[in-house]
């Protein structure tokens, strides 16, 4: 099973970010939430900050590249396979740095690798 950090989640059921946490749910993989909020989707608790998780597999970002500069350091630390920049999150000199430090980076879309059997590999 695939663990995935949703980064810029949120319990707005008009955003991305909350669609791609019912979704991943959907498809029964594991999920870990951070927003600007507490929260829940479901089962699923919104964190804030920099929490300590473990076997973070896929981080899928929902955040503007200019606030990601503030997680590049956390992000590198939880030591995930791939690092999945939704469109409107995309950011060259992350994506050097993640490929620097052997994390896969994507440019997708989340909700539509899940919907075409893309999302598990």
């Amino acid at each position: 099973m695939i663990t995935t950090l949703v980064i810029g989640a949120s319990e707005n059921p008009q955003r991305y970010s909350y669609l791609a946490v019912k979704r991943l749910l959907k498809y029964q993989h594991a999920v870990n939430a951070i927003g600007l909020k507490t929260g829940r989707i479901d089962s699923v608790t919104i964190d804030t900050g920099f929490p300590d998780y473990k076997n973070i597999h896929t981080i899928t970002l929902y955040i503007n590249p200019s606030r990601q500069p503030a997680y590049y350091d956390y992000i590198l630390s939880l030591h995930p396979k791939r690092v999945i920049f939704n469109p409107g999150t995309e950011n060259p000199e992350f994506e050097i740095l993640l490929v620097k430090n052997n994390i896969e980076a994507v440019e997708a879309c989340t909700l539509v690798m899940l919907s075409t059997n893309q999302y598990e590999r």
